[in-house]
């Protein structure tokens, strides 16, 4: 098999990312959005938001590590953290699972690109370096600002509280951007009152 025949078996695999439905809504409520879309907006997020990175912070690696990170959910699926289930987001069978499907679609690839994208995508599941941090902390806004902006969104669904926000999602926001999550922080205390 060529590269190109490789690359494009890769491309068409993560076509399939259009099709898995999150819990999250459009900010206009009208439906779910799917996990491609998502991937999308956090890298509008990543070059609008850029000037609230932290010092060092690589803003393209940011960027290729959020049209990354949700690839394997094409064989696991969205894992909402507020719903009933929301504890299997972190489980170690959740994390297995993401492991086999991360070896299998990025096993599409040639193998340097394999490897590359790869360790990209392991960086940000671990959340430590300064790129990962402030990239994991957009994934995490974007869905509170489509529940702000669509009256609530799945913390209605899931009956969330201020308290699991801030437990849950704030922590991981405030690490990778400070001064985005005292932003929102602001603005999700008005909402839920």
């Amino acid at each position: 098999m060529s590269d190109l025949d490789a690359q494009f078996a890769f491309l068409n695999e993560a076509d399939r990312l259009k099709s898995v439905l999150r819990a999250t809504t459009l900010c206009d409520g009208s439906r779910r959005e799917n996990s491609g879309e998502h991937s999308w907006h956090l890298a509008l997020y990543a070059l609008v938001l850029e000037g609230q990175a932290g010092p060092g912070v690589d803003i393209n690696r940011v960027i290729k590590m959020l049209l990354l990170h949700d690839l394997v959910e094409i064989d696991v699926g969205d894992v909402p953290i507020h719903s009933a289930n929301g504890q299997a987001h972190a489980s170690a069978e959740t994390q297995a699972a993401e492991q086999r499907a991360a070896n299998r679609i990025f096993g599409l690839l040639p193998e340097g690109q394999a490897t590359t994208f790869r360790a990209l995508w392991d960086e940000f599941e671990a959340a430590e370096t300064p790129d990962a941090l402030f990239a994991k902390s957009l994934d995490r806004v974007q869905p509170v600002m489509a529940n702000l902006q669509s009256g609530g969104g799945t913390w209605v669904t899931y009956d969330v509280t201020y308290d699991q926000l801030e437990a849950r999602v704030g922590v991981k926001i405030a690490k990778g951007a400070p001064g985005v999550w005292e932003w929102v922080k602001g603005k999700a205390r008005v909402w839920f009152g």
